[in-house]
């Protein structure tokens, strides 16, 4: 299984806007993602009330993670999404 560790780069972490940006961008790699925080259970990377109950806060570790084909693209390009703060998926990493 891929996984990526990351540190949230929002500073409100994943609430309201950067949380719907997030499953927005998670929905549109096509692959299927897990979220977690560090010491938590996974939860659907596309659902946007369970990204909201992870209750991820800014500079907070998440674990992106995804074993289906294409993950490692997927991970990396939502990784940098969450790490930076972006306000949308890269076209490339």
């Amino acid at each position: 299984m891929a996984e990526r560790r990351v540190n949230v780069g929002w500073a409100e972490g994943l609430h309201a806007r950067p949380a719907s940006i997030f499953v927005r961008a998670a929905t549109a790699t096509g692959v299927p993602v897990t979220i977690a925080k560090a010491d938590g259970s996974p939860v659907n990377a596309a659902s946007m009330l369970a990204v909201l109950g992870l209750g991820a806060q800014g500079g907070e570790e998440i674990v992106l993670a995804s074993d289906a084909e294409g993950a490692e693209v997927a991970l990396d390009r939502l990784a940098k999404l969450v790490a930076e703060g972006l306000e949308e998926l890269p076209e490339t990493v």
